[in-house]
């Protein structure tokens, strides 16, 4: 009977060792996996561009206002690395708008093919920040995904960092349903400039409404770079052309 007792105690005792293994499974999973010392990127942020990627740390929804050149995409895209590479997050997930008279339908090739054409700074971005072939292996393993407007709604991003790039372009309907996807432990940053939008209609943006947004919703903040790291004579005829359109 005293031996029949001790096996039980031992068999509960083995049990019960296996679920506590079992429910911290994930979490010493993620631990062992997630690198001790900080990310090294190939580009290093500016003081203003440090300071936006410490807003979108902080908060679950960034706003990115700033004019061509500004390191809108690069500051959003290396946030995303290095949330991806510290395991902070299980996937980045890039969108951006076609804003084109052909249909992305009409065009050859599968999802990333069709979409390269207005995806190809953020390529640039990813490259320019860290090893290529790093890179382009967390896109085979679906860690990096490109999803187009059209693929967005019905789908929920859980433990994703969502990059809305090239926002200016996007409609008012477009940009309720991209900030709807966002689920838990995700981040989304949505940058834009509407200084350049290529609607038909530049009242259907979406952009401008997000000031509203900051206002009425804690979490929700806007961050403007001002510095161009574009070659000094770009802004002055930037601006002749400015003064032509006005």
């Amino acid at each position: 009977m005293y031996k029949c007792k001790v096996y039980s105690y031992l068999f509960i005792e083995q049990i019960r060792l296996y679920m506590y293994k079992v429910s911290h499974k994930d979490e010493v999973f993620v631990q062992k996996r997630r690198p001790k010392n900080p990310i090294k990127f190939q580009v290093q942020l500016n003081d203003e561009q440090k300071e936006a990627k410490a807003l979108i740390l902080e908060n679950p929804v960034t706003v990115l206002k700033g004019a061509a050149g500004s390191g809108k995409t690069l500051v959003a895209t290396q946030c995303g690395l290095d949330l991806l590479f510290t395991r902070q997050v299980e996937k980045i997930i890039i969108t951006r708008p076609t804003v084109s008279k052909e249909e992305i339908g009409f065009l050859p090739g599968d999802i990333r093919e069709k979409m390269d054409p207005w995806l190809a700074p953020i390529y640039h971005n990813l490259y320019m920040l860290y090893r290529k072939d790093k890179v382009d292996k967390e896109m085979e393993l679906g860690n990096i995904e490109i999803v187009p407007f059209a693929f967005m709604r019905g789908r929920t991003f859980v433990n994703s960092f969502v990059i809305v790039d090239e926002a200016q372009n996007v409609t008012h309907t477009q940009m309720e349903t991209v900030i709807g996807r966002l689920g838990r432990g995700s981040k989304l940053v949505i940058c834009g400039d509407l200084a350049q939008i290529d609607l038909k209609d530049k009242r259907d943006t979406g952009f401008s409404f997000l000031a509203r947004l900051e206002e009425a919703v804690e979490g929700f903040r806007t961050a403007s770079l001002e510095a161009n790291h574009r070659h000094d004579i770009v802004a002055p005829i930037l601006d002749v052309y400015k003064t032509f359109r006005d």
